[in-house]
């Protein structure tokens, strides 16, 4: 709920390449499910990053890899980035987010029968109006920024939201949808977040005749339709759990709420929604109309119906993992397979102005991949010259099997290079 070289110009100027809008009008399904590529040991047992893909393929067209990252000031999608687009692990239906995803389609669709139209193949690459203006992120908001989102150029990104698709299937006359799909962020690391994730979003869109007859007003109306469409998904999921509602804020919804349940011995957030702002409703052709949206993240909800302790084992794909997970089967325990201990490595610079902890973070992520388990700062200070220095730990770990000294070594040694010479930061 809420940059590009060919020789050279932008994605959307390619005709072969990208007719954006035509992609999104047809719906068309993008790569057929693939697997992530998996770290290799060589014959001296080393490990090494991974390299992605140099052409996918989404909605039906083929997308090359400096179509999406490149060498401009613009762009900061890293190949480990690029590697993701097409996987749709949503669309696996014996993955836990495929399993998730259709434990949702089934309380809708058996609560609401033929009602909700489904989208779960829409492609990721987003025009910024779509991302943010039409749902009205304002200009200057935080997530707008070169540190938060992955752009393709100045005028395209990778969707942070599903919401990115809100308005366009308003504006095509759908009133009652499901948009699911991988969404991606330049975040922090460790085992509850990760770059690329997985989003439904919900919308319900009322006309006069729902509401007349309620004695309630449009915006109470809706609300309250909301709240009892939600508390219902949520006793789906999770059984018969105390629940609460926060009064929360969204730029796209007024009022807006998040559901906490009582699961587990604490208070969890599940998802955010709210009462559709008019404006959007207005600018897409529903005029008379008012409307509730919901969003939720399948990860978050994943690890805690599963018991998957740490959000890379999502694109694991050891058949130790996969193996434990069948469609149809909601909640079954994940039996932790491996118990490898993480390795610690401090590393200690001087920052500068433009230093930022989501650089940092994809810094290491290019270098490491998935070994990284957590980078977190334990020690700053600031001497009197007014030089500020940062001391981070990264954890090193695989979720599949020990990691040895000499790679761990080099993995360091290599994040140490990488970091001092894209950050331009001093080395202590």
């Amino acid at each position: 709920m809420a940059v590009v070289s060919s020789a050279h110009s932008s994605i959307f100027s390619k005709t072969s390449l990208f007719h954006h809008m035509n992609c999104f009008k047809r719906f068309s399904f993008c790569l057929p499910f693939s697997s992530s590529a998996a770290a290799s040991l060589s014959t001296k047992k080393k490990w090494r990053q991974p390299v992605a893909s140099s052409v996918v393929e989404l909605c039906g067209i083929k997308i090359a890899k400096d179509d999406v990252v490149r060498d401009d000031p613009t762009n900061n999608i890293p190949d480990t980035i690029f590697s993701k687009l097409g996987m749709q692990l949503h669309r696996r239906n014996n993955h836990p987010l495929g399993i998730l995803k259709n434990g949702i389609y089934e309380y809708f669709d058996t609560n609401y029968p033929n009602m909700f139209d489904k989208f779960d193949d829409l492609c990721p690459i987003v025009s910024v109006k779509q991302n943010f203006d039409d749902v009205l992120v304002p200009a200057d908001h935080v997530s707008r920024s070169y540190n938060d989102t992955y752009y393709v150029d100045s005028q395209t990104v990778l969707r942070c939201h599903t919401s990115a698709h809100q308005a366009e299937l308003l504006r095509r006359g759908h009133t009652h949808f499901l948009v699911t799909g991988d969404v991606y962020r330049r975040d922090s690391i460790d085992s509850t977040h990760y770059p690329v994730f997985h989003q439904m979003e919900g919308v319900r869109v009322f006309t006069p005749d729902n509401w007349e007859a309620s004695c309630l007003d449009p915006t109470s109306y809706a609300a309250e339709d909301l709240k009892k469409s939600l508390e219902g998904l949520a006793r789906h999921l999770f059984g018969a759990v105390e629940m609460r509602w926060i009064d929360a804020y969204f730029p796209f919804t007024n009022p807006s709420y998040e559901l906490e349940i009582y699961f587990k011995e604490k208070w969890m957030e599940v998802l955010g929604c709210g009462v559709m702002e008019q404006e959007i409703l207005k600018s897409n052709s529903r005029l008379n109309s008012v409307a509730w949206a919901f969003g939720l993240g399948l990860e978050r909800l994943a690890m805690v119906l599963f018991d998957i302790p740490d959000i890379r084992l999502f694109w694991s794909i050891d058949e130790r993992f996969t193996s434990q997970f069948s469609e149809g089967q909601m909640g079954v325990k994940f039996k932790t397979f491996s118990k490898y201990p993480p390795c610690y490595k401090d590393m200690s610079f001087w920052i500068n102005e433009s230093f930022t902890e989501n650089n940092l973070c994809e810094v290491v992520r290019g270098v490491a991949g998935d070994l990284v388990e957590e980078v977190s700062l334990i020690d700053n200070f600031t001497n009197k010259k007014g030089m500020t220095s940062h001391c981070y730990r990264i954890a090193y770990r695989s979720m599949e099997r020990s990691l040895t000294d000499e790679e761990i070594n080099e993995l360091q040694w290599n994040v140490r290079e990488q970091v001092q010479n894209k950050l331009n930061v001093v080395l202590r």
